[in-house]
């Protein structure tokens, strides 16, 4: 009988033994890479990961539990798929989960300020090691009270004013509006309209303060020369508020919106309406999502990272797990985050001629 072709094939398992020889580093450096450890120069790592590959490499689960590197287990909640914001924060937090080896666990919970706390709960009794909270969840206080009661670790992302006990990555919020506010009183613009965002978001009012404070600072009336509307970080909330500010016998020339959704919804507004944009009306938002550069003009906003800001919050996350693990105790950590102003087309100086009438033609 002619023998089987794969009687001869070595069926020995690679151990890490081999995978440090075949990579050329030491079996610790080895250690390091597969624990997702930060202290290994990219090009080592990418050597013992072809390593790891070419050898079909699988680390003894059993042995990393033993010296207390099992695999870290994080936990994140989301409310909505669909917005910008949050899509762009699940591709930051699944590249940085992929590169250290964590494992992520997503729970949707369709209702934002009641009921979060059951599967946030349950995802601690199943024996997660950490909780990430993007909005609008940052800034709830049933969750921040489970979290400290159960002493889960936890990073809050993108809340505008983050409790000093708890880590957190963000932006200034309040700096960045100053900031864009500014920018439209230097283009010429005086009477501004603004749409607030979810009032149950701190970053919202951070927002809001922003803009007071540069309409304050350059001496204009605020009660004369703001308008502003009530919005929610929704498309639909943006259409209802611009068509409120929009309708006001003196009309704004610039109107700002506190996220890119409702600068979306404003354009879409302002064009039923029979206004150029930014002719007849600047429109400016916040985040910098991909929604800004998908419609037409692009949209003129703030830039936070957003996929950086959620990578950081993994990173920060994963320090205070193996931190605790060694029986250290870190302290909380704030990490604030870059933000840019990015001018595209949708901002311009006011008209020299009077404006024209809502649904007058050009």
């Amino acid at each position: 009988m002619k023998p089987n072709a794969r009687q001869g094939r070595s069926t020995k398992v690679a151990t890490i033994a081999d995978v440090a020889t075949l990579a050329g580093v030491s079996p610790m450096t080895v250690s390091r890479v597969v624990n997702g450890e930060l202290n290994v120069r990219p090009g080592t790592r990418e050597k013992v990961q072809a390593a790891i590959t070419q050898l079909n490499y699988v680390p003894n689960q059993a042995a990393r539990r033993l010296a207390g590197s099992e695999p870290i287990r994080i936990g994140m909640l989301y409310i909505d798929p669909t917005a910008g914001y949050l899509n762009e924060f699940l591709i930051g937090l699944l590249n940085k989960a992929s590169l250290r080896h964590v494992q992520l666990i997503v729970q949707r919970c369709d209702a934002a300020r009641d009921g979060e706390e059951a599967p946030v709960a349950e995802m601690i009794a199943n024996g997660i090691d950490g909780l990430i909270l993007p909005p609008p969840f940052c800034d709830s206080q049933p969750l921040l009270q489970l979290v400290a009661r159960t002493d889960t670790p936890a990073v809050v992302v993108s809340a505008g004013q983050p409790p000093a006990d708890v880590c957190a990555v963000s932006i200034d919020d309040y700096q960045a509006a100053y900031e864009m506010t500014r920018h439209l009183l230097n283009l010429g613009h005086h009477r501004l309209g603004f749409i607030i965002g979810d009032p149950y978001q701190s970053s919202a009012a951070r927002r809001l303060a922003g803009f007071h404070a540069a309409m304050a600072d350059a001496g204009l009336n605020i009660e004369e020369e703001e308008v502003v509307a009530q919005g929610m970080f929704t498309y639909r909330s943006g259409l209802d508020a611009a068509e409120q500010l929009l309708s006001q016998e003196r009309r704004p020339t610039a109107i700002f919106a506190s996220n890119d959704d409702m600068a979306a919804a404003t354009v879409a507004i302002a064009h039923r309406l029979g206004l150029d944009v930014p002719s007849d009306l600047t429109v400016v938002g916040f985040d910098d999502a991909p929604l800004a550069t998908t419609i037409w003009p692009e949209l003129t906003t703030v830039r936070q990272p957003i996929m950086e800001m959620a990578g950081a919050a993994v990173d920060l996350l994963v320090r205070h797990i193996k931190a605790r693990r060694s029986g250290e105790s870190l302290p909380c950590e704030h990490e604030l985050k870059d933000f840019e102003l990015v001018r595209r087309q949708s901002d311009a100086a006011p008209r020299l001629r009077p404006p024209l009438r809502l649904g007058a033609g050009a």
